[in-house]
């Protein structure tokens, strides 16, 4: 019995295929073409710059309320100490000028930093635990204000904006949980 001759079927994809591709490509490429662009002006900061500037300053403001607490009560310096230190290393993460100071000595001021001049200084409660209490809360505000913004950022600048918002977040409490 002979067999039947092959169907002749193409190789290789059809022309559909290639025209629906072709069309997706282009969308796709027009979509980032434009998320580049600040809404279409052309000039200033990107949404995701002015987010990071914001962080950047954020974090700065409170590095300088760590140092008004440090400087009103000076034996919560052992304490305080590090997570200064890691608010100063956020900014930085930012963007920021601060400069970390060195474990053991005492915390840069704001004035010798690359931080923008503050009119005064945070006021700062004369009770220690109302000090770390009122530090807690600002910390958990800020924390709570990265969480929000993730969702208006990229990707690289929401991962960091997370990590921040919970290493923050973990300073709230253990802020929180000195002040008890």
């Amino acid at each position: 019995m002979p067999y039947p001759p092959p169907s002749r079927t193409p190789s290789g994809p059809r022309r559909r295929t290639l025209l629906a591709s072709a069309a997706g490509a282009a969308l796709l490429s027009g979509c980032t073409a434009g998320s580049e662009d600040s809404g279409g002006r052309g000039a200033g900061p990107s949404a995701a710059d002015r987010v990071r500037a914001r962080a950047a300053s954020d974090s700065g403001r409170l590095a300088e309320r760590y140092d008004a607490v440090l400087a009103a009560h000076p034996g919560l310096a052992e304490r305080l100490a590090p997570l200064r230190t890691e608010v100063v290393r956020h900014r930085q993460a930012f963007g920021g000028g601060v400069k970390p100071s060195a474990p053991g000595s005492p915390p840069a001021s704001p004035s010798a930093s690359a931080a923008p001049p503050v009119s005064a200084a945070p006021a700062v409660p004369g009770d220690e635990k109302a000090a770390l209490t009122e530090l807690a809360a600002a910390e958990r505000a800020l924390a709570d204000r990265r969480a929000k913004a993730l969702m208006d950022v990229p990707g690289e600048l929401a991962r960091l904006l997370a990590s921040v918002a919970a290493a923050g977040a973990a300073h709230a409490y253990l802020l929180t949980e000195a002040a008890k």
